[in-house]
């Protein structure tokens, strides 16, 4: 009945038998369907240029600073190679920005930031850029004192608060003005893990919101300045955080920006979950069969997060991507297998929600805490076990065959050479809202 009531209604509208079934068609797409969750699909398994030009000590950054070389035309043709479809490149513009009121961004700076975007297009790549560590951070930052986007100083002040968002405008301005011309494979990111410092765990837990509600009236300057920059900017894909990117928190707290335009944010979020898995190599195994592994921090546990940002966003038509996720090298071979079950589940877990996400590579080759270099950043080749990880991500999240699904990649996860106890069994995760 619903159906022909489409049709006869279409008929009368004047439209041909053709157009009156694309009608009906039109009428069950649903937002998930939409061409921004498709765009933010599109960027599929990513990478990160860390650890380069987000580097930085003394209130500056440097490309170099942290021991990774300058990245060429090579880095970004073997990340295509080896089958990442986008690129982010973290950028801290601390250093580089002069006194009000224009906070004139220095010439030499936006032009290699300019430089590493159009080798990253070249190679065929979708580049997100953003503003990284210009935030108020880690307490043993190597430029403590310096950042600018000081929240807390922000929610004590709002004659702070309005200087910081003058600023935001001015370099987003700047920003957007230099990259006018440039199409929608160029994204924008806001802003990167806005915090105090608690990683999501201080006094944005106690201080009624305002740390979010501050955090939200900084988004929402960043978009409008962006969009009054002009050019393709008046459309462009507009990646969001929400607190410390953290997934929960995000869905919890954030409040995405007024827009001129439909449909052109997305949200972004990051997870090294479990840490002490992912991160420090405190533990070496993940998942239901691992013995050595953070307890209540399994698949379900990773996969109901998921669910909450797809039931939350994708499902409402707003993209999500994972602007940083992974796992460091395991110093022991026998390890090895669950951090590459750990990229092969949460990768398959994350394309049947329709989120696509980057892996954090900050260059470091060694095994262990901080180890997550899968790529030189200089030559574009694997270093390390690199080739096994990125196979693992990239192919999990590219397989398309129906028998490839997240129960047979749940039934086929390694076996503990730990001690014979018993390994908590959990269960399959529950499933989400299709």
């Amino acid at each position: 009945m619903r159906k022909l009531a489409v049709i006869l209604v279409a008929m009368l509208m004047g439209l041909s038998a053709c157009e009156a079934k694309e009608a009906q068609t039109q009428s069950k797409q649903r937002p998930m369907d939409n061409e921004a969750v498709k765009f933010g699909m599109s960027m599929g398994i990513g990478w990160n240029l860390g650890n380069q030009m987000d580097a930085h000590y003394g209130g500056c950054s440097y490309e170099e600073g942290w021991g990774n070389k300058a990245a060429t035309q090579q880095t970004f043709n073997g990340l295509a190679k080896a089958g990442f479809k986008s690129v982010r490149i973290p950028v801290t513009w601390m250093g580089h920005i002069g006194v009000a009121p224009t906070y004139t961004i220095e010439t030499a700076w936006m032009d290699r930031v300019a430089e590493l975007v159009e080798m990253a297009h070249k190679a065929g790549l979708i580049v997100i850029i953003n503003i990284h560590h210009d935030g108020y951070g880690a307490q043993d930052t190597p430029s403590k004192g310096f950042h600018w986007l000081d929240l807390p100083g922000a929610v004590a002040s709002e004659e702070k608060n309005t200087q910081i968002k003058q600023e935001l405008t001015m370099v987003w301005l700047q920003i957007g003005k230099r990259f006018a011309n440039y199409g929608e494979w160029l994204v924008f990111e806001t802003l990167n893990e806005i915090q105090d410092g608690g990683w999501g765990g201080g006094n944005n837990r106690t201080d009624g919101g305002a740390q979010y509600r501050v955090l939200n009236e900084w988004n929402q300057v960043c978009v409008d300045a962006i969009r009054a920059a002009g050019g393709e900017n008046s459309h462009r894909y507009i990646g969001v955080p929400g607190y410390v990117c953290n997934p929960d928190l995000t869905v919890e707290n954030l409040v995405l920006p007024t827009d001129e335009v439909a449909n052109r944010l997305m949200v972004a979020v990051h997870s090294y979950d479990p840490w002490d898995f992912a991160g420090s190599a405190a533990v070496q195994e993940w998942g239901h069969t691992g013995v050595d592994v953070v307890q209540g921090a399994d698949e379900t546990v990773y996969v109901n997060m998921l669910n909450r940002l797809y039931n939350m966003y994708i499902r409402r038509g707003i993209p999500v991507y994972f602007g940083e996720f992974g796992a460091v090298r395991r110093t022991a071979k026998e390890d090895e297998p669950f951090r590459l079950y750990y990229f092969r589940y949460i990768c398959k877990a994350m394309r049947d929600r329709r989120i696509s996400a980057l892996y954090w590579d900050n260059g470091n080759s060694k095994a262990g805490n901080d180890g997550f270099g899968v790529i030189n950043h200089q030559t574009g080749k694997y270093i390390g076990s690199g080739e096994q990880a990125v196979r693992a991500m990239v192919d999990s999240w590219e397989n398309n065959d129906p028998n490839y699904t997240l129960q047979s990649i749940y039934d086929s996860a390694p076996q503990s050479t730990r001690s014979a106890q018993t390994a908590p069994k959990n269960g399959q995760p529950g499933t989400y809202n299709n």
